[in-house]
């Protein structure tokens, strides 16, 4: 599943909805290629001036791409080999017209998915059937696992459901609060035009008076707003009405089986589909054309993004996941981006195949650590580097976690998800300003953020290092990662600090110049060998 965050910290709002975006903001644009917690990309070209680059090309599995993004013009990855708009499949890859990449969730009219439901509610649906009404006691040993997967999506399934649904009732009132507050905060301070400074200064002695500062606050700096309440809305009713909801069939406008990964006559050349913010987001933090004053500036500068629809507003499909990886591994991506994720993974292994199939073929997958603020050596967040029935780590794998503009402290976002030996190092991802479709620009954040810069990272590495493999390029960012080791930081979703060295394998943050330095270093060792 997709998601970005926003910060939301008034209590009225700890139902904590993940899903949404900031308003637009240039004020923080391009920190991430900056110096200090940023990436120092812009003193990683410096040092690169004289070099030549080559093109290379990055998948982008998302939600898909607005290909026609003014930010995006020349950065779009084109299959050379096809004829659009004839329905011949003209270079007999098994995709008819995919010209710049392939929409898996679609059919063949045209048609897309949208709204999906996540795997536990499709779980829930399909065990449902087996033992709904069942006599545990009656059951084998095998079943009685079967059985406990039951009753545990069952109770998430049916408890979300029931907040969810409380919070429909919550959101108008919340709205009207936001014209409601000013006049009661005013009164209260005994003026109407109150300053954020006067709000700051107020010192309100009981937690009902103390919450409704915190609102005003959030009113006053433009972070709730009745636009972002609709937002909410949407998201919460999508989370009803799709996400967990048994009776809706997710797969039925596809019309493919899903259990069956050959049947792969499924899909179209649609590659930005009915909402492609969150993939042009992604292709933006990869791409976006540097310099032009637009949006935020694309880490990688000589790049074609190739854009493969496979994530819906719900959670991915596994097998859409694993015909994504091979699709884009056959059609020459060298890195594939893979901001998704979810709890459950019915078929892990069909996954990991695919993932094996990239790794055969040196390509770097670069997957986001996910947003639950959750410790993934304990609770992991599918898909995953290294999976119970692994038997050795990926060549070709990184796992993200998203970082801040704020080192002191607050370092790892307080959303990111963590852990010292499934995240392999952090990236920017909190508050990213960069291209959504119809060429316009928000401000989202999430480790969805975070993934497209070390994509980006390694795309701009290959680009200029080509003699270099990936693995090598994939050892170099670990490598030369900024170091936070030993600086005490607050653990995600607590104000606990502990050493940044725990939340990762490297305990450091990607660092482009950094990383440029140690290619230079390695080309030549390899030269004189």
């Amino acid at each position: 599943m997709k998601r970005t965050i926003i910060r939301l910290s008034l209590a009225i709002f700890s139902f904590g909805i993940t899903n949404l975006l900031y308003a637009q903001d240039k004020t923080i644009l391009n920190w991430y290629n900056g110096k200090g917690p940023g990436m120092e990309t812009e003193k990683a070209y410096k040092k690169l001036k004289k070099r030549k680059s080559s093109t290379v090309i990055v998948a982008v599995i998302d939600s898909g791409i607005d290909i026609e993004h003014e930010d995006l013009k020349g950065k779009i990855w084109t299959n050379s080999d096809e004829i659009p708009g004839n329905k011949i499949d003209d270079d007999k890859n098994g995709y008819v017209d995919d010209v710049h990449g392939w929409n898996f969730l679609g059919n063949s009219k045209g048609e897309n998915l949208n709204e999906a439901c996540l795997e536990k509610t499709r779980i829930l649906k399909s065990l449902s059937k087996k033992f709904e009404g069942v006599d545990p006691a009656n059951l084998s040993d095998r079943e009685k696992e079967e059985y406990a997967l039951f009753e545990k999506v069952k109770t998430e399934v049916e408890e979300e459901m029931a907040n969810y649904s409380s919070y429909l009732g919550q959101m108008d009132m919340v709205t009207m609060m936001i014209d409601q507050v000013p006049v009661i905060v005013g009164n209260t301070l005994g003026k109407t035009d109150y300053t954020l400074k006067d709000l700051e200064k107020w010192n309100p002695e009981d937690e009902q008076m103390q919450q409704l500062k915190q609102f005003a606050i959030a009113i006053e700096t433009g972070e709730v707003t009745k636009e972002v309440m609709e937002e909410q809305k949407k998201s919460i009713e999508q989370m009803v009405n799709f996400n967990l909801n048994t009776e809706y069939d997710d797969r039925a406008l596809i019309g493919d089986n899903p259990e069956d990964f050959n049947d792969k006559n499924y899909g179209n050349p649609d590659v930005e589909g009915p909402d492609a913010l969150h993939g042009t987001h992604v292709g933006g933090i990869i791409g976006a054309v540097r310099g032009n004053g637009l949006g935020g500036d694309g880490v990688a500068e000589n790049v074609q993004l190739m854009a493969v629809r496979a994530v819906p507003n719900g959670d991915e499909n596994d097998k859409d996941i694993a015909l994504a990886i091979r699709y884009a591994v056959d059609n020459g991506a060298q890195v594939i981006n893979m901001s998704f994720g979810k709890g459950y993974s019915p078929r892990q292994k069909d996954v990991y195949e695919a993932f094996r199939y990239a790794d055969s073929k040196g390509v770097l997958l670069v997957h986001a650590a996910g947003n639950d603020n959750e410790n993934v050596d304990e609770h992991p967040n599918f898909p995953t580097s290294m999976y119970s029935f692994q038997k050795q780590p990926l060549d070709h794998f990184l796992t993200i976690g998203a970082s801040t503009r704020f080192p002191k402290e607050q370092l790892a976002a307080s959303f990111s998800n963590y852990g010292q030996t499934k995240v392999d190092v952090f990236a920017p991802g909190f508050e990213i300003y960069n291209s959504v479709p119809q060429s316009d620009y928000k401000k989202l954040q999430g480790t969805s953020m975070a993934a497209p810069m070390v994509a980006g990272v390694a795309a701009l590495l290959k680009s200029y290092f080509p003699t270099l493999t990936m693995k090598e390029i994939k050892e170099v960012i670990l490598k030369s990662a900024k170091s936070y080791k030993g600086t005490k930081q607050m653990k995600p979703g607590s104000e606990e600090l502990v050493d940044f060295s725990t939340l990762s394998v490297t305990g450091s943050v990607v660092n482009v110049k950094n990383a440029v330095a140690m290619c230079m270093q390695l080309e030549k060792s390899k030269a004189t060998k």
